[in-house]
């Protein structure tokens, strides 16, 4: 279970984005957060993956309460998330190839023996052919992009997956592609989804449920709240 209880966070304690919201995703369950841009769900999905700390609430990862967060999180929390962003070019380093890019977990991980076979196999899973691996992020579209950022997703085989606005950018083609290819994953492992977006339509049908982050949470909704 990934369970949030009470959160409060934001980017200064004195103007909190996010006031006192709780919520739950099971082993297995897809949960839609749906929300206006500026609301703070994006700020909610960063707590979730252990991306940004809170400032008050917990975050319990399979009965484990988190205690440290981004890189200072325990490995095992830490590699159970797969976390694919809306800009598919700020979460990418230019300078790598997308064979690297993908790669780039196993790598930090130490996990380089077989990487090779594990990106060939995602590449496929995500409808990247072998020439676009060798090709840097500003050689290739929006849409291959961010297939390559779901494959580096799911590169350490995630029990966690959240999507955060992940086919805002994307055309419809792209956007059922990616879908697809998580929920192939997620039929496979069984992992769980948070999937945030705003478009009710897109969640409703891909999600078993979908929670509208303005009847959770309490706080003045901001530009600044979703990064």
């Amino acid at each position: 279970m990934l369970d949030l209880r009470a959160i409060t966070a934001g980017y200064t304690r004195s103007t909190p984005v996010v006031r006192d919201v709780s919520l739950s995703v099971a082993p297995g369950e897809a949960v839609g957060l749906l929300g206006p841009s500026g609301c703070g769900k994006s700020t909610l999905a960063r707590v979730a993956a252990l991306l940004h700390r809170p400032d008050a609430g917990s975050v319990v990862v399979d009965g484990e309460p988190v205690r440290r967060w981004r890189h200072r999180a325990p490995r095992e929390q830490r590699t159970a998330f797969g976390v694919v962003f809306q800009q598919a070019r700020l979460s990418a380093d230019p300078r790598l190839p997308l064979a690297d890019l993908i790669a780039e977990p196993l790598r930090a991980t130490g996990r380089r023996q077989g990487s090779a076979d594990r990106v060939a196999e995602l590449a496929a899973t995500v409808g990247l052919t072998g020439d676009l691996l060798t090709r840097r992020p500003h050689e290739v579209s929006d849409g291959q992009l961010q297939r390559a950022c779901l494959a580096r997703a799911l590169v350490l085989r995630p029990r966690w997956l959240v999507c955060d606005e992940m086919t805002a950018m994307l055309d419809a083609s792209t956007t059922a592609a990616l879908v697809r290819a998580v929920e192939d994953y997620r039929s496979a492992t069984g992992a769980g989804l948070l999937a945030v977006g705003h478009d009710r339509t897109l969640l409703d049908r891909w999600c078993d449920r979908t929670v509208d982050f303005t009847s959770l949470s309490t706080a003045v909704p901001r530009k600044a709240a979703d990064r």
